[in-house]
């Protein structure tokens, strides 16, 4: 199984997200199913189906984040080169065709956030960051067009 790179941070979240599903969600979800099969004929009960629909959702969550967890591979952003952009690396960008500058850090694709500045090593503007240097135009290729962006710190 291939590893997945993740933040402490990322990996933390998942942890707690798996945890609530089990200790929370789940339990409550069971109830839930209880209740409504009390209510009689399962045939014609939308809460019945409703909360299966949900049990489903719930056990193919938790499969999901064990499994996440499982091969996740926590890097220390501290402990990596800041001479070059990497996982992990918080990269301040200048767009060359607005003049705006943009700050990411790149992250594994579960952390991904882009209103939180946080977007994914797997990204077209990820994978074009990688390895790139201060100084250095990248150039990607985007679902509206190329974008250039010149790196102008890596922090």
């Amino acid at each position: 199984m291939q590893s997945i790179p993740i933040t402490r941070e990322g990996y933390e979240a998942l942890k707690k997200e798996l945890e609530n599903l089990k200790r929370v969600e789940r339990p409550a979800n069971i109830k839930a199913i209880e209740e409504a099969r009390a209510h009689g004929d399962l045939s014609e009960n939308a809460e019945f189906e409703a909360a299966k629909e949900r049990q489903a959702y719930i056990e193919g969550r938790i499969n999901e984040l064990e499994m996440k967890l499982g091969s996740a591979e926590i890097i220390d952003a501290d402990k990596l080169p800041k001479d070059r952009a990497v996982f992990g690396t918080t990269v301040l960008l200048e767009n060359l065709d607005t003049g705006e500058n943009v700050t990411y850090q790149l992250v594994g694709p579960d952390e991904s956030n882009i209103e939180k500045g946080r977007i994914s090593i797997s990204s077209p503007l990820g994978r074009a960051l990688i390895g790139q240097k201060p100084g250095n135009e990248v150039v990607m290729q985007a679902p509206g067009g190329k974008r250039c962006y010149e790196i102008l710190e890596i922090c």
